[in-house]
């Protein structure tokens, strides 16, 4: 895409579908492939690595069926040719050229210790395959790019022969060449400056750099390449990749887009539109990878904007600026004040208007609820934490709260037996009885998932259990699903008392936290459940009173 502004382009190549197939236990089917990259590529990203095809079904079967993108270009990934067989005839190469990719990357050797140690060829026999492959890709009509692989370890062991390396590949027609941190060790000054050098005799726009968070410095690392140089950001969503990962692109991108220098000289294929959806594509991944998303990832996390010392936010309400380097809606984020043992007035004030619940300020029950707020969070509630628990409380404390339900009792039981196939397995029954507009209803559920037949705890069950009839909310909750599920034992000894934090959402996409307490670990993790049945109803406005 050619630039829409004097700016210098800056080229964004995602690795998630094969690098971050290496964290890890991540396992990505071809459908969540293929879900991800349509994501990437609306983002804006310009190159998405599908994977190496033939090294594995699903790698095979995401390529043989690869998506159609409107701005990014499909890359199969791939290694140079052995020596001693021509590129033409080398079995691997040639499945990475079958999938039909507009560009494909080759990972090379560029350290001597790594070609004659590990390949055990000798330098020049490995500079010639190098060569061989990149000019085998160009014959053929697709883009190449060579990840230059342990690039800084060898320019430090041998300055001549790495760097002879990428001009071997780009005399052989190579669009790109990518600098490779591979083992995550070289930190961003010594970055900048190899970058630097070797920005001397390759051209910017062919310039690309690949880093690991082995030294938590994956982005910054890249951010110093760019600086010296390198105009091809290689990186993983949400910073996933071998070992300790990958530099993140979510982080990256805003910092580019919005900090300087970057943000004035530079550009990239991801528009205002795509900065907007950063927060959803992370948390994207992480429904994919059936995880609960880092709350204090930068820029995207559900902490990133939030203000809980009662001194800071009483700043944040008069100048949102103060403490927030960026508008948190640029990213897709948003502003939170939540309640906690430390707010004051204000903060309280500032929360309920965020939630949509009027309030004025000389109101005699906001002291009241300040009150109630903090007595609970020493009994160790975490309004912090569950924000859809704090606006339940605070609609029941200012009298705005409905009934919709009323739960009579709830049982639970666990049983350790044989199934029918003589596998031992554990199996939790759970029975709630409940009252809707007063008619009483009994409802049991088990644990088992009902399409996997795995055993998913008494939480579930007892989930299961009190959504199963509920009259006339059934379809207010019929897409609720528990996501995520938290335990913290708050105190030892005979009288421990217990936090559950359950997450919650709904086929929206909507995702909410609530909280309960107890000693007892059911009864604390029903509170939470019951209270995220509740939001929801509260939320989409069902009727109270069960008419």
């Amino acid at each position: 895409m050619p630039p829409t502004s004097d700016k210098e382009r800056l080229w964004l190549f995602d690795t998630t579908l094969r690098d971050g197939q290496q964290t890890q236990g991540v396992d990505f089917s071809a459908v969540a492939k293929r879900k991800i990259a349509e994501a990437l590529d609306k983002l804006g990203i310009d190159y998405i690595e599908g994977g190496w095809p033939g090294a594995n079904p699903t790698d095979s079967d995401f390529f043989r069926d690869a998506p159609r993108f409107d701005h990014a270009r499909l890359t199969a990934f791939g290694m140079t040719k052995r020596v001693g067989i021509s590129a033409s005839n080398d079995p691997v190469l040639a499945e990475v050229l079958n999938a039909g990719t507009p560009a494909v990357c080759l990972v090379g050797k560029t350290h001597d210790f790594h070609v004659t140690t590990a390949l055990g060829v000798n330098l020049a026999e490995n500079r010639d395959a190098i060569a061989e492959s990149v000019a085998h890709l160009v014959e053929e009509g697709r883009e190449a790019l060579f990840d230059a692989e342990h690039f800084f370890d060898g320019w430090k062991a041998d300055r001549d022969y790495a760097l002879s390396c990428l001009e071997a590949a780009l005399e052989a027609g190579a669009a790109w060449v990518v600098l490779c941190d591979t083992n995550g060790g070289a930190l961003p000054e010594e970055i900048g400056e190899i970058v630097n050098d070797v920005a001397q005799r390759v051209p910017r726009h062919k310039l690309g750099i690949h880093t690991h968070n082995d030294s938590e410095t994956a982005v910054a690392g890249a951010l110093a390449a760019v600086r010296a140089g390198a105009r091809q950001i290689q990186g993983t969503l949400n910073g996933l990749g071998e070992r300790c990962g990958n530099a993140n692109l979510i982080s990256l991108i805003p910092t580019l887009m919005l900090k300087e220098p970057y943000a004035s000289q530079l550009e990239t294929g991801v528009g205002a539109g795509g900065l907007a959806s950063l927060t959803a594509v992370s948390h994207m991944l992480d429904e994919v990878l059936n995880r609960a998303p880092n709350r204090h990832a930068p820029y995207v996390g559900a902490a990133a904007f939030t203000h809980k010392a009662g001194l800071h936010a009483s700043a944040v309400v008069k100048d949102p600026t103060t403490y927030e380097h960026v508008p948190p809606e640029v990213v897709g984020n948003a502003r939170v004040v939540p309640m906690s043992n430390q707010a004051g007035r204000s903060n309280l004030l500032r929360r309920l208007e965020a939630a949509g619940i009027p309030a004025q300020k000389d109101d005699p029950r906001l002291t009241r609820l300040l009150s109630r707020v903090k007595e609970l969070e020493e009994k160790g509630f975490a309004y912090d934490s569950a924000e859809a628990s704090f606006e339940l409380l605070a609609h029941s404390e200012l009298g705005m709260l409905p009934t919709y339900f009323d739960v009579e009792r709830f049982r639970v039981t666990v049983e350790r037996r044989y199934n029918a196939v003589q596998e031992l397995v554990t199996v939790s029954e759970a029975v709630v009885a409940v009252n809707v507009g007063g008619i009483r209803r009994l409802s049991v559920s088990e644990s088992l998932d009902p399409e996997t037949k795995s055993d998913q705890g008494p939480v579930n069950a007892l989930s299961r259990a009190l959504r199963m009839d509920l009259g006339i909310y059934q379809g207010f909750v019929d897409d609720l699903e528990l996501v995520d599920f938290r335990v913290r034992i708050l105190s030892t000894g005979t009288e421990a008392v217990t936090r559950v934090l359950v997450d919650s959402q709904d086929a929206q996409g909507r995702r909410w936290t609530t909280v309960g307490v107890s000693a007892n670990i059911v009864d604390a993790s029903f509170q939470a459940v019951v209270e995220s049945i509740v939001y929801k109803l509260l939320r989409d406005g069902a009727p109270a009173n069960g008419g």
